[in-house]
Formats: structure tokens, sequence, C-alpha cells
């Protein structure tokens, strides 16, 4: 039986251990963290997820997904919150298409029970993956506890640890590998809604919430418990950032100042401002994301990507969906396997990279502008009567199995489309005749 190491027992780590444990592989996955399912978890760090098509695709290939629906609670749209406390709703889709939110700790623990219940999978845990000997495949790790050094010896090595992954910083030193990490100007800080006191959410919970304000934004995502997660994505300095921000009168007259619908909403304000952490955003690129036939790397350690399309776990699990495609062929040539999963996946990993900021900005800047929404309204008309000859990015990136860099190529093509069409005169009252029909049809 060949032995397979996975390294990183996170989301993506978790999940494909279940899938080569049902083909039958030794499975043992190294976690330099202690066992989450038997510790408290850190707070401030979570960013509730949003679990769409491709995650799912993944998750019922592993034979979970009826699992994870139980405490997966269903958003159908946007609702943004104007400074004036005005609402403004936007369905991601049609026919109560949704994007599910789900608790990160929640989840990986799931995954991890799941693959826990295989006779063919081991975890490890309080392992430091300190180095990889590329002749042998023999890694070397430390326990975190003991100060020990252990080795153990894989037939194939799979990197899911994550955006700072020791298997990949192993392969950044081999000759013509290629690496890059950018930061945003921005980080994020978790806050919190909590719930009513009959355990109700205080606001809508099929929805994810949004006060868009140009530089900056603030979402909350529903949490089963009746809270919602809240995340602040900031610039670090300036005017208005993180290092502005230095009491607690800053932070309440900022608040009431620009999220004074929320403000009521959150007692713990202040609590969770000073207390949690502030945290980055990185993009990371790398290539390739296989060394020969002994190593692959998945997730957030060969394509970390900031969270504004809410596709960093689905990226991640469709990385496990594809690699389980392409092996239903193997015919035991891991070399040609690993190669090929790379070639495939890369283009794909950089285009959601891509997306994901230009989602952001999307996000704080224009989701309450009226000519935006205008825009939307024409994309959803056209999607409904033409599902053939137009899907929106966002349906496309969300609700469909599209390549990611397919979408992206596409999404370029309409948005110069209707660019041409929102430049026309009295655009706001034409929108909806056959003749702007007709013309973006012509343009497709």
């Amino acid at each position: 039986m060949e032995k397979i190491a996975i390294v990183g027992a996170g989301l993506v780590g978790s999940l494909e251990a279940i899938l080569l444990a049902k083909k039958g592989y030794q499975v043992e996955v190294f976690e330099r963290r202690p066992d989450m399912r038997f510790v408290e978890l850190s707070a401030g760090r979570s960013i509730n997820l949003a679990l769409s098509d491709r995650g799912w695709k993944a998750l019922k290939m592993a034979g979970v997904d009826e699992k994870i629906k139980e405490t997966a609670i269903p958003m159908y749209g946007r609702i943004m919150h104007a400074v004036d406390g005005t609402l403004t709703s936007q369905p991601y889709g049609k026919d109560a298409q949704a994007i599910y939110s789900v608790s990160r700790g929640g989840l990986n623990q799931t995954l991890m029970n799941i693959a826990d219940q295989y006779e063919n999978v081991n975890f490890h845990f309080n392992k430091t993956c300190e180095d990889i000997d590329l002749n042998t495949n023999e890694l070397q790790f430390t326990d975190s506890e003991t100060n020990q050094t252990n080795k153990f010896k894989a037939d194939r090595i799979f990197g899911t640890d994550g955006a700072f992954s020791a298997v990949r910083l192993r392969l950044q030193k081999t000759p013509r590998f290629d690496f890059s990490q950018t930061y945003l100007k921005h980080g994020y800080k978790e806050l919190s809604i909590p719930p009513n006191e009959d355990g109700t959410h205080k606001i809508d919970k099929n929805a994810l919430h949004i006060w868009p304000r140009g530089e900056f934004m603030m979402i909350a995502l529903p949490n089963m418990d009746g809270s919602f997660t809240c995340t602040l994505f900031f610039p670090f300095e300036g005017k208005n950032s993180f290092a502005s921000l230095q009491s607690k009168e800053d932070v309440l007259h900022f608040f009431n100042e620009t999220f004074p619908d929320a403000v009521g909403l959150m007692p713990d304000l202040v609590n969770d401002y000073f207390e949690n952490p502030t945290s980055p955003l990185v993009t990371v690129k790398c290539e390739p994301w296989n060394y020969e036939d002994k190593i692959i790397l998945m997730g957030d350690a060969s394509h970390a990507i900031v969270p504004f399309y809410g596709q960093g776990m689905n990226s991640g699990f469709e990385d496990c969906s594809v690699f389980e495609e392409m092996s239903a062929d193997f015919d035991g040539d891991w070399t040609k396997l690993f190669a090929d999963f790379a070639r495939e996946r890369k283009p794909n990993g950089d285009a959601i990279a891509d997306l994901a900021i230009q989602n952001f900005i999307e996000m704080r800047d224009k989701v309450a502008d009226e000519s935006f929404l205008l825009r939307k309204k024409i994309e959803k008309k056209l999607y409904s009567k033409y599902p053939d000859k137009w899907m929106p990015l966002y349906s496309q990136v969300t609700f469909s199995h599209t390549p990611y860099s397919t979408a992206l190529k596409q999404g370029k093509k309409q948005e110069a489309i209707m660019d041409q069409i929102m430049a026309k005169p009295e655009i706001e009252t034409i929108w909806d005749s056959n003749e702007i029909e007709q013309e973006i049809l012509s343009l497709i």
C-alpha cells in the first residue's frame, strides 16, 4: 500500500485525506497546530466562509455534503447598508440560487472527524515540517510539545499547509521555481453581532450583509447560533485606517459616523476591536505546483487569494475534485498525473486570484452605485431570457464549474459590452427596451 503524507490538516488537507483514503492509500496527515477538535478555537481569525457550487461538488465526491448541509445557512443575495440606513438587496443568482455561510472551524472539525473514521488515515499534531529530502521523499518534523525530531518517508507528499506553506518553501529552493506574494494595503479584523435573547438573528440571516464605503467596507455572515461574524476590511494606514483608531473614543466616533445602523447591533464592538487581531491579506502565486512524481501542492499552498469572491475554500476544494477526476484515468504514472494537474490548475488559480481583487473593488466601491445596480439588472434580464448566450461573471464563478480562467476572459468581454451599453444617453429609461436587448445580442 502506497504511503501518502499530507502536510496540513486544514480544510483542503482533511478533504483530500478522505478522497485518498477512499482509494485505499495509507494516509498520514501532519499538522503543526494542536488538534483543533480539542482546543478552543482562537477568536478573531475565522472569516466565515461562503460555500458555493465548486465546493459542494468536491464535498459530494467525498460523500460528506449532506453532513455539511446540516450546519450551512443559505444566503440568497447581498443586502447593502447605506450610511443613512437604507437597505438595497441584490440576488446572487436566479431561481433561489444561494451561497452558504459555514464556520471555518466547524467545517474543518467535521472533515477531520470523517477522515478519522477511516482505518487507513492517521493524524499527527504539533508536527512542524522542517525539511524534505527531495531525493528520498523523507520529511523531517519537530514536535512542538517534546521538541523531538522525527522523520517520515512517503511515496507521495501533498502540500496543503496554507499560504505560508513549509512544503512550498522547500520547493522554492529548487531551480526554476517561480514564486510571488503580494499584500493588499488593507487588512481585516473580525467583529461580531450577537443573537437576540431568544437566539434569533438581529438582521436577515439569509443574506450576506455589506456596508460599502469606498476605500473600505464591513461584511457580516450568519452563524447557526443566531450571531453574525462581521469582518472589517480596512487600510492599515491613512486617515481612516487601523492606525488611526487608537482609542475607545476613536472607534465609537468612527463607527457611529460610518456604520451607524450596525453600532446598535454590536454591544461588544470596542472589546472585539481591541482584542481581536488585525490580519493581513495576501495573494500567493507559484509554479510549478509539483515536483516530479513526489510532491504536489494544493489549496492556499499553491494559490492563496484574498477572500472577496468567496472562492478561497471553493477553489481549494476544486483542486481536490479536479485531481479526483484526473486520477480516474490514472494508469500508475504519477509523474504525468502530477504534471497534468499542475498544468491544468495553475491558470485557474491565477485567474481567481485576479478576480478576487477585482471583486474587492466592486464590493467596496460599486455595489451601492445606481449605475452599477442598473448594469446588474440588465445582465439579470439577459441571463433569464438567454442563459445560453449570457451568464454573468458572478454566476460563472459561483454557480457553475466553468474554469476560472475562462470565466475571467468571458467576464472581460461582457464588461466591454456593458460599458458600451451603459454609455448610451438615457440608458436609465431605455434599458428594458427591445432595441437595447437586440444591440447586446449583436455584440455577443
